[in-house]
């Protein structure tokens, strides 16, 4: 493939934009920060790597826990539409039986890569290991005790694509389980009910991870700072973040960014089938969930999860206050290193997959592009 060049842009590297230009060859980066006179002229847009979104459920009526290979090549699809190129979808609290097929068919994806579409490029693991009291939408009908082999077999049937497993570390085996599923994957603490001292020990046992902060967890206290103060004073664990003012304050957002800072927050969608669609009953986990507005609900008025995608996302924590280099780095790095792949995608480097969004400088989505392919409209 001949080498395409672009000149006159604000390219995201290193953690900053920087006015220059970059080329690819052969669906990667060749070289970044030149111009050249020759090269396409971008007119100053924001040139950013392509988002990953290491926490959805589904989008366009389609369930990751559905199982079928058709829904998620529709998901896939509409992520990368929407600016995102690489995801890793989460499941939910279902039967193994139910968790094993929808595996089954990610592994295909992940193998098969069809064109126009964002690659999946990992599973997170988002039950059935939960405490009932902060279950949240997961099926309480569902709920069990961690069980490591149980892990293994759905592994196997993932072909290893399982980059986070939830698990409450406050079960009966919930520290066993964290020390040996730590040493296949990253393992996050999630629907929890742990006070301090226990996820402290979840995280001293192998745990570096925590499932969209706020929600499903103990609140903040003074007095019992619970999952969220003992993450905050372990250097190496990452955070998930759902920034559409729905599921935390915007207040609570800024405080996440101040507290957990740029190098360790992730931004996710945790959309739901109902994501890109009219007011109507959807789906989670088989479980009925009712959009209206932005708001996903179960019958009950939980809420189920979000109706945004993570390009979105990534817009509303900007007009919440977070700095778009930061923004951009928790959307597009951080997701990357948390499933273990940013010597693969997540940054505008030389030898990374040349998955970039062309933006306006207000941060509208203009163009994307697919290892240096423009995704047709």
């Amino acid at each position: 493939m001949a080498v395409q060049s672009y000149r006159n842009a604000l390219v995201y590297q290193d953690f900053s934009f920087r006015r220059g230009g970059f080329s690819v060859e052969d669906g990667k980066f060749l070289q970044v920060g030149e111009e050249l006179p020759d090269a396409v002229d971008l007119n100053g847009a924001l040139v950013i790597p392509g988002l990953i979104d290491i926490h959805t459920h589904g989008n366009s009526g389609c369930d990751f826990c559905d199982g079928s290979y058709e829904s998620l090549v529709t998901m896939a699809q509409f992520y990368a539409r929407h600016g995102i190129t690489s995801f890793a979808p989460a499941s939910a609290t279902v039967l193994e039986e139910t968790l094993r097929a929808a595996y089954v068919q990610a592994a295909r994806l992940h193998r098969e890569r069809p064109a126009g579409c964002a690659v999946l490029r990992g599973i997170q693991m988002e039950g059935p290991f939960f405490a009932e009291s902060k279950k949240g939408a997961q099926n309480a009908d569902f709920l069990r005790l961690p069980d490591y082999e149980m892990f293994l077999r759905l592994q196997e049937a993932a072909e290893g694509l399982i980059a986070i497993a939830d698990v409450a570390p406050e079960l009966p085996g919930g520290l066993d389980y964290v020390e040996k599923v730590s040493r296949h994957c990253r393992v996050s603490l999630a629907h929890t009910a742990a006070d301090y001292d226990t996820a402290r020990a979840a995280y001293a046992a192998g745990a570096s991870h925590l499932t969209h902060l706020y929600n499903a967890m103990p609140s903040l206290l003074h007095r019992a700072p619970g999952v969220i103060g003992a993450a905050c004073e372990k250097p190496g664990v990452t955070v998930e973040l759902i920034a559409d003012g729905l599921h935390s304050h915007p207040a609570a957002a800024r405080l996440a960014y101040a507290a957990f800072g740029p190098a360790r927050l992730c931004l996710i969608s945790d959309s739901l089938s109902c994501c890109g669609c009219e007011n109507g009953v959807y789906y989670l986990g088989g479980q009925q969930v009712f959009l209206d507005g932005n708001l996903a609900r179960l019958a009950d008025g939980t809420i189920a999860g979000s109706a945004n995608h993570l390009f979105g996302i990534l817009q509303n924590a900007v007009a919440m206050g977070f700095a778009l280099a930061d923004a951009v780095r928790m959307a597009t790095w951080n997701p990357a290193t948390v499933l273990g792949v940013q010597d693969q995608v997540g940054a505008i480097a030389p030898g990374l997959t040349a998955d970039f969004l062309v933006c306006s400088p207000a941060l509208e989505l203009e163009q994307v592009y697919l290892a240096g392919a423009a995704l047709e409209a």
